[in-house]
């Protein structure tokens, strides 16, 4: 199991920490504050009070022995921002070659790169961009972003979609989405014994129910398109 570094414990990084430490990883929770490092002391590997920017004291704490490094000090007041850069920088020079900084902006993002991060997280970006999207693609819900604007997405089978064919729905020609799995909805008007079933290789001839679950592949702006109800 890889060993994580967490350091600057505001909400996202306490956030991160714990569901890292939750998944069985070991992790090192760094932060300046004490009330903070013993809030979360018992909920991670091992958790210490340090300022990030002496390099000394950041190697004294095994943190280059770690393979990946989260940074998310904040960077709205105060000398968080340099704080913060001064960070990348010492775990560069330690020879951590995985370094996530969290930026509130572009900019920030785009100096932190500079730097020496590998890859830059925009929590408050990256998270109202999704919920932008589930209030314009409710019927979307979930989906995995593999490449900018192109996505894996969870549909449920609308009641349109009900007792027709891959076929007679066209999905590829009206919405240009591929559909790649079917997962058939349990307690619908099909038999039982097909609740739940996985169709991995959905053929032209295949019927779909409303409240299947269907995979389907696509532009995020088509996956948008596909119909609710």
């Amino acid at each position: 199991m890889a060993r994580f570094a967490v350091i600057g414990l505001g909400r996202f990084g306490q956030k991160l920490a714990i569901a890292l430490a939750m998944s069985g990883a070991e992790v090192i929770a760094i932060d300046k504050n004490r009330e903070t490092i013993e809030l979360i002391a018992d909920q991670v590997s091992h958790a210490v009070r340090l300022d990030s920017t002496d390099e000394e004291a950041l190697k004294a704490q095994g943190v280059d022995k770690a393979d990946v490094a989260i940074i998310g000090i904040g960077q709205g007041t105060g000398r968080g921002f340099e704080s913060a850069i001064l960070t990348v920088v010492n775990l560069r020079q330690l020879g951590l070659t995985q370094i996530y900084a969290r930026a509130e902006d572009l900019i920030a993002g785009e100096v932190f790169s500079k730097v020496g991060a590998t890859e830059v997280i925009y929590p408050e970006i990256e998270s109202a961009q999704r919920w932008a999207y589930k209030l314009i693609a409710p019927q979307i819900g979930e989906k995995i972003d593999f490449a900018p604007g192109y996505s894996l997405g969870r549909v449920k089978a609308p009641a349109s979609f009900d007792g027709r064919t891959v076929m007679d729905l066209q999905l590829r020609q009206k919405y240009n989405v591929n559909l790649v799995l079917i997962k058939r909805a349990e307690n619908s008007q099909k038999t039982k014994e097909q609740d739940g079933k996985i169709i991995n290789v959905p053929m032209p001839g295949t019927v779909i129910y409303e409240g299947d679950i269907m995979m389907v592949v696509g532009s995020d702006a088509d996956l948008a398109k596909l119909p609710q109800q």
